[in-house]
């Protein structure tokens, strides 16, 4: 009993501590942005508890790119879309932005110590181990591998529609986009051969489904609340709860981490062998291998973090993908003339491939198909999957930014001064919708916007493709952008050459999840998980 009045009494301190360093410290209270709901939950629950991106879209609307809003017992936390701003954050000094350590704990939980969880030197030498794997040239090698992986998928399409009565079927396309993107993942990273489109009792494809909407979706206001509060916490705390709470979240994220380290270190054993002796191919896990070992023993990476990276790849390298080409066949289904255009360069190509003798898309086909390509931009714009990165300064810092803010008191202000400790969203969602960089219609699906070459023109160049904030950009830029880019054009290659979607009576009532990533669901049915139903036909051809 008295053990735990001084651990309640320690808490206490700690929390008004906090709360008195932040009262004592630069306001940020001038920065326009909404009223709070409550002074013990601030806004926290309009942003996270609503559709990805929802809350952000409107505060950009009545704000402006740089917003202050209201978090547990009053803290100030700054969103920011603005371009020079977030350049500065990523960028110029990306190292002075750290992720919030409470989010550190959460990348170690869902994939080890790699480079998600490093900081500092740390992730500068994970980094320099991992990038060799997914250069250019490695990342166009792998595009076979992909083809092969969507036509696995598309051939099961094929049985069971042409089985069909109506020669037409109602898909969950998540389902079976997950399991493929594992296979594709599987073989382009690990030269591993899952098999989880003909198998779906695959244990890894298992577990891996509905995971983010099991673990982060609908949070409550009572856990916002409580997750609010572990700031206030020395991380060893955090870290002793979360490797020991008996929260259903927590165990499932445990659960998860548990299976996907078993299997990488299946894949490590099998491969030892054949790496020992030099033999490895040139699937990422053997060039990361190859690349670790050239290093010097301080900059080599542990056991422990090599299996980490692994694990990242896994989840990071199917999760995004899968809920990518989705959202595109989502697009698609409502807007059947832009189906029809994308489909007709798809067969134009394919002709052109097999009129000189190949049967086979390249690369260099994929760079010369521009409706393709800015199809593929407009998803990774519009329904960006990752729709926040979370930031703190870790330093007093000025952030600079493109277009002048007005304060509440009516100051025009160039610039915002923010203190050591203040934390920040990045809202890529709302960067990616940002009305002076992609034009007055960007909250409309339009691949046309890129066809002219002057969309995301404007302004500081931050993303690392098509200045899209979707892959971030400067040190902490997504280190696989150039293959997962090559896959989902694969995909949407091969899939929108033989198939025709069309909505169904749910599509109306899909929600862009927010779960740490951006999953679609449908209203009333997040107990079924993740779900995007589409009606698929296949697609006729001109004689």
């Amino acid at each position: 009993m008295g053990q735990l009045f001084l651990t309640a009494a320690f808490a206490a301190v700690l929390l008004t501590y906090g709360v008195y360093r932040r009262y004592s410290r630069v306001s940020l209270a001038k920065i326009p942005g909404p009223k709070p709901a409550s002074f013990l939950l601030g806004n926290l629950c309009e942003l996270y508890q609503g559709q990805a991106g929802e809350a952000d879209f409107k505060w950009q609307k009545l704000y402006g790119n740089v917003i202050r809003y209201k978090g547990a017992l009053g803290e100030d936390i700054l969103m920011v879309s603005d371009p020079k701003a977030l350049q500065y954050i990523f960028q110029t000094s990306g190292y002075h932005f750290p992720k919030l350590p409470e989010r550190r704990v959460l990348s170690r939980m869902l994939t080890g110590r790699g480079v998600t969880w490093a900081e500092g030197d740390d992730h500068k030498r994970q980094r320099k181990v991992i990038l060799p794997g997914f250069g250019g040239p490695e990342s166009k090698a792998f595009l076979t591998l992909f083809k092969g992986c969507a036509e696995s998928m598309t051939t099961k399409w094929m049985e069971v529609v042409s089985n069909s009565e109506e020669q037409s079927i109602v898909l969950n396309i998540p389902a079976w986009m997950s399991r493929a993107t594992l296979d594709a993942i599987g073989e382009a990273a690990f030269d591993y051969k899952f098999g989880s489109v003909e198998n779906q009792n695959n244990p890894l494809a298992h577990t891996y489904s509905n995971m983010m909407t099991d673990i982060f979706g609908s949070p409550s206001a009572t856990q916002l609340f409580v997750q609010s509060l572990f700031k206030y916490l020395p991380m060893s705390a955090v870290d002793y709860l979360s490797d020991h709470g008996t929260n259903r979240r927590l165990m499932r994220m445990r659960e998860t981490n548990g299976i996907a380290r078993n299997v990488a270190k299946g894949m490590v054993k099998e491969k030892a062998e054949s790496l020992l002796e030099g033999e490895g191919s040139r699937d990422v896990f053997s060039l990361l291998v190859k690349a670790n070992m050239a290093e010097n023993a301080k900059a080599k990476l542990s056991e422990e973090e090599l299996l980490a990276q692994m694990s990242t790849i896994l989840f990071a390298g199917h999760e995004t993908t899968s809920n990518t080409v989705s959202w595109a066949l989502l697009e698609l289904a409502k807007h059947p003339e832009i189906q029809t255009k994308l489909r007709s360069e798809i067969r134009a190509t394919d002709a052109a491939i097999h009129a000189r003798g190949q049967s086979d898309f390249t690369v260099a086909d994929f760079e010369a198909m521009p409706y393709t390509t800015a199809v593929m931009k407009e998803v990774l714009r519009f329904h960006s999957v990752a729709y926040h990165s979370h930031r703190c300064a870790g330093r007093d810092d000025v952030l600079p930014l493109s277009q002048p803010i007005v304060t509440d008191s009516g100051e025009v202000i160039h610039e915002v001064p923010i203190p050591k400790g203040t934390r920040i969203v990045a809202s890529i969602a709302a960067y990616n919708r940002n009305e002076d960089l992609w034009g007055d219609d960007a909250h409309i699906f339009n691949p046309d916007r890129w066809l002219s070459g002057a969309a995301g023109k404007k302004g500081s160049s931050i993303g690392v493709y098509g200045n899209l904030m979707t892959f971030l950009g400067g040190i902490r830029s997504c280190i696989g952008w150039r293959f997962a880019v090559i896959e989902i054009q694969a995909f949407l290659v091969e899939i929108i050459n033989k198939f025709e979607f069309s909505v169904t009576d749910k599509t109306e009532h899909i929600r862009r999840e927010a779960c740490l990533v951006m999953a679609p669901t449908v209203e009333g049915e997040l107990e079924k998980g993740v779900q995007l139903p589409l009606r698929v036909s296949i697609a006729a051809r001109d004689e």
